[in-house]
């Protein structure tokens, strides 16, 4: 089995409405079927499709407070689809 591995990471400062604005650009990307993530230091297209595995997790601890929002998916080339397992 073939593995390849693309990431992109970002992380920056933000104010409130433009983490809305970040938040709202994604949920149009899961509607129109392509994410779309750049900046200076590299960027990576993916394409969710089917049933997606949404994952959200919040915290309080002492003065910090964290949320977390993860969405992922398994997805199949065309070549996985069409390969046959031959056990002997």
């Amino acid at each position: 089995m073939k593995e390849t591995k693309k990431s992109f990471r970002h992380e920056s400062i933000q104010d409130t409405q433009s983490i809305k604005d970040i938040f709202e650009a994604i949920c149009k990307g899961l509607g129109d079927g392509s994410l779309s993530f750049s900046d200076e230091d590299g960027s990576i297209v993916m394409k969710p499709k089917g049933l997606l595995n949404l994952k959200l997790t919040a915290s309080e601890e002492d003065a910090r407070r964290r949320v977390d929002i993860r969405i992922s998916w398994e997805e199949e080339s065309g070549a996985n689809r069409k390969k046959q397992l031959k056990v002997n």
